[in-house]
């Protein structure tokens, strides 16, 4: 199958300034794509602009200070983003935050006493790829460009195998709910004639050096000294390229340590929970925990880990 990754098409990248968003307008750019590139971090937004810019000058580049969970800093900044580009070819909303709850009690109390880390997270997480939908919507389905498009959408593991931990909650059930909005708007798209063009894709990277983890900023990656078994932001870009290829939804990327089988086992054993009746996040239960590890690792191992 064809990607929409190709020369003198337009790429609109979300969390733009540094890791996995970086890598992506990078590997957009070596293919010859014009570039939209939104961040609230203007410094680092700035350093990736003239970055790309300078892989290939003679190509649109164009660099946007945006909070994404402010509607209005969106529909401002779509407006500006028609003049100059007039349609958008790929989305990638990939800006993230995780947060830890403050406060003074007891380290897992913590989350449900402390609202404004909710808030904070679902924001960003979440109101921020909604707020992005609405906004570029309109760019994407023109009628002046009917050719097709895609819509890429990060989330994370743990929305689906939902860790617990501190600082957990609250990303967790952000990154589950960007999995539920996006299954919905892949099935809502694919459904209409009018936009069944529009293919749209879940990123699910692994164990990434992002900056989540501290490696901030449009980092030249063989100077960056990861932890083994992460990866680098431009391999997941890699794999995001070969999900779109293969038409692919779920574009679920392995790391240094996880292998697809053993993820695979991971997701089907917190499924099975529901299934089986077993208490909520078996997984990690006293009672479970070492079920859960050996039917997880017999599981992955007949699935070929």
């Amino acid at each position: 199958m064809g990607t929409v990754i190709q020369e003198n098409k337009v790429a609109l990248i979300t969390g733009a300034a540094s890791g996995v968003g970086f890598a992506i307008a990078k590997l957009c750019r070596s293919k010859g794509m014009h570039l939209a590139l939104l961040d609230i971090d203007q410094t680092n937004l700035v350093k990736a602009k003239v970055l790309l810019h300078d892989l290939n000058p003679s190509l649109l580049t164009e660099a946007y200070v945006i909070d994404v969970a402010d509607i209005e800093i969106w529909k401002a900044t779509a407006q500006q983003i028609a003049k100059l580009f007039r349609t958008i070819d790929l989305v990638v909303l990939n800006a993230g935050k995780g947060y830890q709850a403050q406060g003074q009690n007891p380290g897992r109390l913590n989350p449900w006493l402390d609202g404004d880390y909710w808030q904070k997270t679902f924001d960003t997480n979440v109101r921020g790829p909604l707020n992005g939908l609405e906004a570029i919507l309109p760019l994407v389905c023109t009628a002046e460009s009917p050719t097709p498009k895609s819509i890429v959408i990060t989330g994370s593991k743990q929305g689906i195998t939902n860790p617990p931990g501190a600082g957990n909650p609250a990303y967790n059930a952000s990154k589950a709910a960007i999995k539920s909005l996006t299954e919905h708007l892949a099935h809502d798209l694919r459904s209409d004639p009018a936009t069944s063009q529009i293919s749209v894709h879940l990123l699910i990277p692994g164990w990434t050096w992002t900056g989540l983890m501290g490696n901030v900023g449009p980092t030249d990656e063989t100077e960056v000294k990861k932890p083994a078994g992460a990866w680098y932001p431009s391999q997941v870009a890699e794999e995001l390229l070969k999900g779109l290829e293969a038409g692919s939804f779920y574009i679920i990327c392995p790391d240094g340590e996880t292998t697809p089988a053993l993820d695979q086992a991971r997701m089907k054993w917190a499924s099975d929970d529901v299934i089986e009746g077993r208490v909520a996040l078996s997984r990690w239960d006293e009672k479970w925990k070492n079920r859960a590890a050996e039917a997880i690792q017999a599981d992955a191992k007949a699935r070929g880990a």
